[in-house]
């Protein structure tokens, strides 16, 4: 099989430039926005944001950096809405998060990384728009498989969109409850996903400048998303947010073939 190999990024005062030669800076607001969209409607921002990466950082880096900005966006917010974290969801949900990103960490290794943006474009126009795989029932197997499937597919895809949504909607349906439970499960798959990546060779070192600046803005806008989520209607904004995921994954379907 073959193994992943991480190109050399090479580095200017500052921090990294893409090989594209891009301001990969851009993706400091960018985390602001998309985290504070998380935060006040549980989902979206990191589908967004990856969406809006590839040709700002090298392909390679794209789902490691992605997953590391996520997990710091989830996880500060499940704390500061720590009063709604339901510990009965982790252990389950950790278990078989640990066997998806094995298994999708191996299937990672394999790609042609050129291709990669291509994939990342499919996959979320799959989420975006086609009947997802459902996980029956609100126990623990539902959880173990959807800490799996999501996780195997995150490897690839980097945002899973609300695959568990409906798990934990038979849960609770309370609005606080599912925006920090989403926001603890996919911590957990974040964490676990950049674990495997650091396994397969990538290191944070080239990017520290940008990792700090882009955990700082995702901090920040779950801090201001989450003052904001009971002040925002619930209001039917998904054609709107789903045309906009549609253009930027059209977008990078064609990437490797500009």
């Amino acid at each position: 099989r073959r193994v992943q190999r991480w190109p050399r990024v090479s580095l200017v005062e500052g921090g990294p430039v893409s090989e594209e030669g891009m301001s990969e800076l851009l993706l400091v607001p960018i985390a602001f926005v998309t985290s504070c969209l998380a935060a006040v409607i549980g989902m979206g921002g990191g589908v967004l944001l990856i969406a809006l990466m590839p040709g700002l950082v090298p392909t390679a880096a794209i789902i490691p950096l992605h997953a590391f900005t996520q997990l710091a966006s989830n996880l500060s917010r499940a704390v500061f809405g720590w009063r709604a974290i339901d510990p009965t969801i982790i252990p389950a949900f950790t278990l078989g998060a640990i066997a998806g990103a094995w298994i999708g960490g191996g299937i990672y290794a394999s790609l042609d990384l050129r291709w990669l943006p291509a994939v990342i474009g499919i996959l979320i126009l799959v989420f975006t728009w086609l009947p997802l795989p459902r996980v029956r029932g609100a126990g623990q197997v539902s959880l173990a498989l959807l800490g799996f499937y999501q996780t195997g597919l995150g490897m690839l895809a980097g945002a899973t969109g609300p695959l568990g949504a409906a798990v934990l909607l038979r849960r609770s349906s309370e609005r606080d409850w599912l925006v920090v439970n989403t926001a603890v499960y996919m911590g957990l798959n974040h964490l676990l996903r950049f674990i495997a990546f650091s396994a397969l060779g990538f290191s944070l070192a080239p990017w520290w400048q940008l990792v700090l600046g882009m955990v700082a803005a995702g901090i920040s806008g779950s801090w201001v998303g989450t003052r904001l989520r009971h002040r925002v209607p619930e209001a039917d904004f998904g054609r709107w947010f789903r045309l906009l995921i549609t253009l930027l994954a059209a977008r990078m379907i064609a990437l490797p073939f500009l």
